[in-house]
């Protein structure tokens, strides 16, 4: 008999993978958390990831809530401090392309 666990590939407390795949649980939980997928729209955005894989992670999330919660709270929290840092400081390339758009976009204004 396999148990919960046996679904997924703990590498790191802050890194819960699908066990033979390289998706973090906590890709399948912001589908089924913020954006409210049911698991079989949720198994076709992710072509590694059986539909009992997305039920076993699910599963998991609601058995262990406040552990799992804390887990997909933290990774929220790094990505906003992530795009944040992005926003702020974003590479030479990414800077220009934004700064070509808002002078496309004065142009127009003016015209």
């Amino acid at each position: 008999m396999q148990v919960l666990e046996d679904y997924f590939d703990f590498q790191r407390p802050d890194d819960i993978r699908v066990k033979g795949t390289r998706v973090g649980i906590e890709h399948i939980l912001y589908e089924y958390i913020h954006n409210n997928k049911t698991p079989e729209e949720i198994e076709q955005n992710f072509r590694t990831v059986t539909l009992e894989q997305v039920y076993a992670t699910i599963l998991y999330y609601l058995a262990n809530k406040e552990t799992v919660g804390q887990y997909f709270q933290d990774w929220l929290d790094y990505c906003e401090k992530a795009q944040a840092e992005f926003d702020k400081n974003p590479p030479a390339f990414v800077a220009k392309v934004l700064e070509w758009k808002e002078k496309q976009k004065a142009a127009k204004q003016t015209e």
